[in-house]
C-alpha cells in the first residue's frame, strides 16, 4: 500500500494530537445517524463487495444509514490528514497498517478496545491484531491481507529440470537461485523483480532469513540495524540482477503490473508479486498462457513467514457514531462477507473461519496456495515505527535502488540505512 510521504509524516512528528482542534461534530436529528464510510476499493468486483454489503445493511437498519465514499489509495495518507485536522474525516476508514501509526498516534483514531463484539476479536489471530496495536490500542480492524507469492510460466518450468515448489516443501533461497539459473535460457530471464518501491518487499520477505532491521529496547525506542539476517534476501537479489544475470535488469524501475507484458511474452519465467495481481493475470493474459502459483523461497528450516501490511478498518476518534460505526464493522466482517470481500480482492482474509470457505481452496488460480500461507504471515517489520515514511522514502527507496543497481555495495548500503536511518527515527522518538 501507499505509504504516507515524508511531509505528511512530518507534520505528525511531533507526537501532539491535533484533532482536538477540528471543529466539533454535530450529532444527527430526527432520530437517523448517517455514518460515512470511505473505501478505497478499487478493483471492479471488489467495489461491486463493497457496495452490495453497504446496501444490504442499509436496507436492515434504516435507523443507521451508511453512504459509500469512494477513496484511492493514491494519497490517501495526506487526503486524510487534510480531513482529520478538518474535522471532516469520514467515520469509518478503509486503509492499510503501514500507513496507521502517525495516526494512531496523532490521536486521530478511536481506541476500539471496547467498541468491537468478543465474535470479530476472536475471530482474528492476536498476531494480526498486532498489525494495528500502537501503544496498547486496538486503531483498527485487519481483514484483507496478501503474501507475496511467485507467479511463474508454467510451460517453462515444466519443461526444465527443475522442482515444483509447493507449501510444505517450497525452495531454500539457494535454490531459488539454483531454479532461476536454470529457467535463465534461451532469452528468458528466470526472474523479473519489480522493484519500483523495493523496501517493503525487501523486508518483508526478509523474515524468512530472521531479518528484523527495526529494534526496539528497553525503553521503548526503535533503532536501525542491518545484520547478516536482514542482508540475506537483499543479496540474492543483487546477485540475480549483477552477477549471474538469472534477474532481467529491465524490470528495477517497474511496478509488479509493468512486469505483466514481458511475463506473458517470454521474457521472464518467474515473477514475485503480492497474491492479488492473480486477477489481473487471469484478466489479462494470453488465450492458452499457462501459468502457476508458488510460494516464496523458505529460510533455514523451511521458514516460510513474512511480514504483511493488512487493509484496516478504523474509526475516527471524533466521530461521535463510534458505537454505531462499530456495528457496521462488525456486520461488514461476519465470516461470508469476509469472504465476499477477499474474492473481490484477490486476496485472503484474516479471520479464522472465512479462511476456511472451500472457495479459498481450490487450485484454481491458485487460491490453495495463498491460503496454505496464511499462517506463515506476520506483521511487517516496520508496522508500529514511527518515521518509517520518511525513512523509506529518504533513506531506503534510494539506498536499495542504488545497491540493486549496482552503484553501491552492501557495505555503503548498510552505512545509509543505519546511519542515515537512526539520524530520521530519533527526530520522532524524543
Amino acid at each position: 500500500m501507499l505509504a504516507a510521504s515524508a511531509s505528511a509524516a512530518g507534520a505528525l512528528s511531533a507526537g501532539a494530537p491535533l484533532s482536538g482542534c477540528a471543529p466539533e461534530r454535530r450529532r444527527a436529528t430526527g432520530g437517523r445517524i448517517t455514518l460515512r464510510f470511505q473505501s478505497l476499493a478499487w478493483q471492479r468486483e471488489s467495489v461491486a463487495a463493497n457496495k452490495q454489503l453497504v446496501g444490504e445493511w442499509n436496507a436492515a437498519h434504516p435507523e443507521i444509514r451508511v453512504e459509500y465514499v469512494q477513496g484511492s489509495w493514491e494519497g490517501v495518507h495526506d487526503q486524510l490528514l487534510t480531513s482529520f485536522e478538518g474535522g471532516e474525516a469520514p467515520d469509518i476508514i478503509h486503509d492499510a497498517t503501514d500507513d496507521l501509526a502517525d495516526f494512531a498516534y496523532g490521536g486521530y483514531l478511536a481506541d476500539l478496545t471496547g467498541l468491537l463484539p468478543r465474535r470479530l476479536k476472536d475471530e482474528i489471530p492476536s498476531r494480526t491484531w498486532q498489525t494495528a496495536t500502537f501503544d496498547g490500542g486496538v486503531h483498527g480492524v485487519p481483514f484483507l491481507q496478501e503474501p507475496r507469492v511467485l507467479i511463474a510460466n508454467r510451460t517453462l518450468l515444466e519443461r526444465s529440470r527443475v522442482r515444483i515448489p509447493t507449501p510444505e516443501r517450497p525452495w531454500s533461497w539457494a535454490e531459488f537461485e539454483d531454479a532461476a539459473e536454470e529457467l535463465t535460457r534461451d532469452g528468458t530471464h528466470g526472474v523479473a523483480w519489480p522493484l519500483k518501491e523495493p523496501v517493503s518487499a525487501t523486508l518483508n520477505l526478509s523474515l524468512s532469513t530472521g531479518g528484523k532491521v527495526f529494534h526496539r529496547g528497553a525503553d521503548g525506542k526503535v533503532t536501525v540495524r542491518f545484520d547478516a539476517a536482514d542482508q540475506r534476501v537483499p543479496r540474492v537479489i543483487h546477485d540475480q540482477l549483477g552477477g549471474d544475470r538469472t534477474a532481467a535488469r529491465t524490470t528495477l524501475g517497474m511496478g509488479g503490473s509493468d512486469t505483466l507484458p514481458g511475463f506473458f511474452g517470454g521474457k521472464y519465467a518467474m515473477v514475485p508479486l503480492g497474491f492479488s495481481y492473480r486477477q489481473q493475470i487471469a484478466q489479462q493474459a494470453p488465450k492458452g498462457f499457462a501459468w502457476t502459483v508458488l510460494p516464496s523461497p523458505a529460510g533455514p528450516g523451511g521458514d516460510l513467514r513474512q511480514g504483511v501490511s493488512p487493509q484496516t478498518l478504523s474509526i475516527a476518534a471524533d466521530s461521535p457514531y463510534q458505537r454505531e460505526a462499530a456495528r457496521f464493522i462488525d456486520f461488514f466482517l461476519r465470516p461470508p462477507h469476509m469472504v465476499r470481500l477477499a474474492r473481490g480482492d484477490w486476496m485472503l482474509p484474516t479471520g479464522r473461519t472465512a479462511l476456511q470457505d472451500p472457495a479459498l481452496h481450490t487450485p484454481r488460480h491458485g487460491w490453495a496456495t495463498g491460503t496454505a500461507l496464511a499462517g506463515q504471515l506476520r506483521p511487517a517489520p516496520a508496522q508500529t515505527v514511527r518515521g518509517y515514511p520518511e525513512w523509506k522514502d529518504k533513506v531506503a527507496t534510494p539506498a536499495l535502488q542504488e545497491y540493486y543497481s549496482g552503484a553501491i555495495g552492501m557495505g555503503t548500503l548498510r552505512e545509509r540505512l543505519v546511519d542515515d536511518g537512526n539520524l530520521v527515527l530519533a527526530r520522532y522518538q524524543r
